[in-house]
């Protein structure tokens, strides 16, 4: 894998992460001149980039950006969804960590772009320290004038307020992120209205997660044709990914998107510990459909993977190995997803309860015959019945293992144990769910 590294370009300068630095490597230069662009300008150059939204459903920015009313006589906003809850997903952490003015200064464009004089960073509960930088390069914007009531002597305002969330998964959901903004519970709002139109507030909001915003400066200082260099067609640009679990170097990498899954397992990932075979792996974290090693070849972009049957989600990659059982693995997915329902929605609250159970009693050594075909009815039905997406994740889990790995759970029932690891006593029925 060659090619100029765009968003980590500046990570081997550790003074980035300070103002003096930032702009000592020509931070800065494209909120200078987005400050002498018409907003419409602005919103048409990201349009002709071909952005898309880096948060996972990858829906374009400038799009996105222009569906924001300017007539309603309510102010506009910007919200940074720094809520990075996916399981397997920490590249916008490492972003901030290591470069927090990137996003003040491509939250301020978007901000330009939409009329905006209030912006908001909703921060993970977790992030205590990446809050901090945050904090520290927010007083720093401030002081150098980069924010304020007077950005650069231009007479335009753009504010940012940096909000922590509590820990919730549910809000790294965009509406149920504006009611936990609002100071409300959790939980996703139904659609339309949309954000864009009746959003923070009940007014014309827009939603970009952090690495979408952090491309911003670069399309205003090198062009859309420029971003358009990399990637394909219809998905331009570098993608930041996490890849874990078993491979050889875990960790945030940038990539062209497009490029093969085998590159980046094999070239950045070092290949999969010890040697061991493929088995499965998630394209966008645990959210989304798992996929085999059939598919080692597929491309991480939007429309390869979403014709392998799944989602570039947040490109988080969790790979697991021979050794691995895709039971357990269900289990502790759905698990996790059953914790974090936020209970607005019975197919997700009940679904995932009941999951939870099902595959307990699969694993445990207790699985029926008739617990496969529940299993598929529970998948089937949680699939786009809620509100949002964590029931989408959910069913993902349970619908993927079932179709690529069936094999196993019809293993688990026949054994009575599961097949991979034979040393693990089955859980007495007596206690069993």
């Amino acid at each position: 894998m060659t090619f100029e590294p765009r968003l980590t370009r500046n990570w081997s300068d550790p003074s980035a992460v300070g103002l003096d630095g930032y702009v000592a490597a020509g931070g800065y230069a494209g909120l200078r001149q987005a400050l002498g662009m018409a907003d419409a300008d602005i919103v048409e150059l990201v349009k002709t980039s071909g952005l898309r939204g880096r948060g996972g459903a990858g829906f374009p920015t400038g799009m996105k950006w222009g569906f924001v009313p300017r007539d309603t006589g309510k102010p506009t906003y910007v919200v940074v969804n720094f809520d990075e809850s996916e399981p397997g997903t920490c590249n916008n952490r490492e972003l901030v960590e290591r470069e927090p003015h990137r996003l003040l200064e491509g939250t301020a464009i978007a901000a330009l772009a939409i009329g905006c004089e209030t912006a908001f960073v909703y921060v993970r509960g977790e992030y205590l320290w990446q809050s901090i930088v945050l904090e520290r390069a927010i007083a720093e914007a401030y002081a150098g004038g980069y924010l304020g009531g007077d950005v650069l002597g231009s007479g335009m305002t753009v504010d940012v307020v940096l909000h922590r969330g509590a820990g919730a998964y549910i809000c790294g959901e965009e509406t149920a992120l504006l009611n936990s903004l609002e100071g409300l519970r959790g939980q996703p709002r139904l659609r339309p209205p949309f954000p864009a139109v009746e959003g923070l507030y009940a007014s014309p909001t827009v939603i970009n997660n952090v690495e979408t915003l952090m491309n911003v400066p670069d399309i205003v200082t090198r062009g859309a044709e420029w971003f358009r260099e990399l990637g394909t067609e219809k998905s331009p640009g570098t993608k930041m990914i996490t890849i874990s679990g078993k491979v050889e170097r875990p960790g945030n990498y940038e990539i062209e998107l497009g490029t093969p899954f085998r590159t980046v397992l094999e070239e950045l990932g070092g290949g999969v510990l010890g040697g061991r075979a493929l088995k499965a792996w998630t394209p966008g974290g645990s959210s989304t459909p798992l996929l085999t090693a059939e598919h080692i070849d597929v491309g991480l972009d939007y429309e390869s993977l979403a014709a392998a049957g799944s989602l570039l989600g947040t490109a988080a990659i969790m790979v697991m190995d021979e050794s691995d059982c895709v039971v357990d693995c269900a289990q502790r997915m759905v698990e996790f997803y059953a914790h974090e329902s936020c209970g607005k929605c019975t197919p997700c609250r009940e679904g995932s309860w009941w999951a939870t159970r099902v595959l307990e009693r699969i694993e445990g050594g207790n699985g029926k015959d008739a617990d496969l075909p529940v299993m598929r009815d529970l998948g089937k039905n949680m699939l786009f019945r809620a509100f949002c997406a964590l029931a989408d994740g959910t069913s993902s889990v349970i619908n993927s293992s079932l179709q690529h790995f069936p094999e196993e759970y019809e293993e688990h029932v026949r054994l009575g144990r599961c097949p991979l690891a034979p040393e693990r006593a089955p859980v007495p029925a007596e206690v069993a769910v």
